[in-house]
């Protein structure tokens, strides 16, 4: 267990919350701005964010830490949001700062401070991608007529979220195909059970999916492509923006399309909020030696 700390929260949505509630449970010092739309956790201590970045020794920001670059990601703050200018970065110093997804921000974190994006650590990809996989079955379950087992499932796209939900998928009983670029990535789908195709020659034939799920953020599923799966496809977009499936176009042609940003936040908060604080606790730790 992490010697005690005092931890600063700033924005975020509901894995931000959870995350406050775990670290007073672990007898931290907890203080939060932007969660006022959420039910309140005990112990958890409501501050502006100036008092939240004055009286924690660390500043937890959300993931993603900016939805446009500019401003902080705080959907449920009460009041407006703060730049994320050199102002802003400047009143950090001498603290810890952990953010996700810290790139997106168009002001860079200045020389300096102490700032580490635990979205870029492999072990939270992993776990994270696991509870995406999750997310993102439970939406077809909750889309589809049919049950996963049985169902023709394609999986575009083999990295870390891919190959978790192939996996999943195939747990489940379904016939999974999925798609790759590498030749090595093409050989673990196989070594993995799955049926493998290029992910240029997706769309190159008659498609015989039920279900079809993107994480590649690239216009893959044009409404070329679109129009060649067969009706009653259910196509899911796990990509980060700007995505890889043509909306308008899956409306025109009748096909069932959801795009489905930031899943743990949504299907699994807590569990989200977890890997979260291991990653910063395992940071810390290091930090130490």
């Amino acid at each position: 267990m992490l010697e005690q700390e005092t931890f600063g929260l700033l924005g975020g949505d509901s894995r931000q919350a959870a995350l406050a509630a775990s670290l007073v449970q672990d007898g931290h010092s907890v203080f939060a701005w932007g969660l006022e739309g959420l039910p309140a956790a005990p112990g958890v201590q409501n501050a502006s964010p100036e008092d939240v970045v004055t009286r924690a020794s660390s500043i937890l920001l959300p993931l993603p830490v900016s939805k446009d670059g500019r401003r902080l990601n705080a959907p449920f703050a009460a009041g407006g949001l703060p730049e994320l200018d050199g102002a802003f970065w400047q009143s950090l110093r001498g603290k810890t700062v952990f953010g996700g997804q810290l790139s997106r921000v168009k002001t860079p974190c200045p020389a300096g401070l102490a700032a580490h994006d635990y979205a870029a650590r492999e072990e939270f990809a992993v776990r994270n991608a696991c509870l995406t996989a999750e997310g993102a079955v439970e939406i077809a379950l909750r889309e589809s007529e049919r049950a996963i087992a049985g169902s023709a499932c394609l999986v575009a796209g083999y990295g870390r979220i891919g190959r978790a939900l192939a996996q999943l998928l195939r747990a489940m009983g379904a016939r999974v195909t999925a798609s790759a670029r590498k030749p090595r990535d093409i050989a673990w789908i196989e070594a993995n059970g799955c049926r493998a195709v290029q992910t240029s020659r997706v769309g190159s034939g008659e498609e015989p999916y039920d279900l079809v799920f993107n994480t590649i953020p690239a216009p893959v599923f044009t409404r070329t492509v679109l129009a060649r799966l067969k009706t009653g496809c259910i196509v899911i977009d796990l990509a980060s923006l700007p995505g890889g499936v043509d909306f308008s176009a899956a409306k025109d042609l009748g096909l069932k399309a959801v795009q489905a940003l930031s899943l743990p936040g949504k299907t699994a908060p807590e569990s989200a909020a977890e890997i979260i604080k291991q990653t910063v606790y395992t940071i810390l730790e290091e930090e130490k030696r």
